[in-house]
């Protein structure tokens, strides 16, 4: 669809360069006048970090610049901080106007600005695995679970205890799926202590021994706490969106992912209310039925032409190391290499940044 010859070109602002963000901005860069307001410089494959902390190397294809993508358009790298019906402000004092918004800001993360840090930072979680005897994982969701089953594949002398507060692992799929991986790992030699919590306070690098809400103590030598990240909302409360939010800290979209209410404000991704589980492809799906229906608007199409979003049923796939993993589709689940040939060998890495438009396998000069 092309755009009216000699029409002034609308502003777009995308806010959040994760999964959902970067895809969109993508898609649309080419097609307005194009801003990303991100905190750091580069998008980075979730699902992947786990792999890059047991192979470091592996984190030069899954982090990622965004001018490798975005060839065209502003980035600014910093924290949108309000947000008022007409423009964005950011952490740095600069004022972005806009025509349409969206605002794609997923979950809170602390890591750094700039890749070659973050690159830094995989080297540095590696020395600390590798280093260790004996490691602590406080956490039963798919972060934990996962991290558990690299480090038990990689490094299958080391002793890996798993600590989960609830009554079986992965709580957001079914119990079937939960038993096989809880197998798994246990057939790997990890232990698994549910219903308990670990007090991380006043531990210290130094310090090996923790304490179980039981009363129990084990040592460990070092641990990586794998529980949920906070949402990415908290700066909305104080702008014009702060009744758009629902009691959790979601933004409330419409079928066609405008925030309810808003004719040129867009919400994708981890941070919106759609009813089902938050993972990557469906935040993935989410982006092109936003860049889709901006592509429309930004042509002066109709409204009743819009695309709609379909909330879909569960279906998760968790690797288990290199070569296995566990899947729950909507009607059965499996486990063992069928899942892990889906996931678990390149964690889908190579069809990101193919819909990035990026080389599978970057080429070093």
């Amino acid at each position: 669809m092309e755009l009216a010859l000699g029409r002034e070109r609308k502003k777009v602002v995308v806010i959040g360069g994760g999964v959902a963000g970067s895809l969109l901005a993508k898609s649309l860069q080419f097609l307005a006048d194009f801003t990303l307001i991100d905190e750091k410089e580069y998008f980075e494959i979730p699902w992947a970090s786990l792999r890059a902390m047991v192979e470091p190397s592996f984190a030069e294809r899954s982090v990622i610049n965004h001018r490798d993508y975005l060839t065209n358009g502003q980035i600014i790298a910093s924290r949108a901080i309000n947000v008022s019906d007409t423009e964005v402000l950011t952490a740095t004092g600069r004022l972005i106007p806009y025509d349409y918004l969206v605002i794609a800001t997923g979950h809170a993360d602390r890591v750094p600005k700039t890749k070659t840090e973050r690159l830094g930072q995989f080297q540095e979680e590696n020395q600390k695995i590798r280093s260790a005897n004996s490691i602590l994982i406080v956490g039963g969701g798919p972060t934990g679970v996962e991290l558990a089953g690299e480090i038990a594949v990689d490094y299958p002398d080391k002793k890996v205890t798993l600590v989960h507060t609830g009554s079986r692992l992965l709580e957001f799929i079914g119990p079937k799926a939960a038993n096989k991986t809880l197998n798994w790992l246990e057939s790997r030699r990890v232990e698994v202590i549910l219903e308990q919590s670990v007090s991380l306070n006043n531990i210290s690098d130094g310090s090996k021994t923790y304490q179980t809400s039981e009363g129990g103590t084990f040592e460990a030598d070092c641990h990586f706490l794998c529980t949920g990240k906070r949402l990415g909302s908290a700066w909305l409360k104080e702008t014009v969106l702060e009744n758009s939010m629902d009691v959790n800290g979601r933004l409330m979209v419409d079928e066609n992912l405008r925030v309810k209410g808003r004719k040129n404000i867009f919400a994708i991704g981890d941070i919106t209310n759609i009813p089902e589980i938050k993972q990557g492809y469906l935040a993935q799906k989410q982006a092109l039925v936003a860049a889709k229906n901006l592509k429309l608007l930004l042509a002066g199409g109709k409204e009743s032409k819009l695309a709609t979003y379909e909330p879909h049923s569960v279906m998760a796939l968790v690797s288990l190391g290199r070569k296995h993993g566990v899947a729950q589709f909507p009607l059965t689940t499996i486990s063992g290499r069928i899942p892990g040939l889906i996931k678990s060998k390149d964690l889908f890495v190579g069809k990101t940044r193919k819909q990035l438009g990026l080389e599978p396998h970057p080429v070093h000069d």
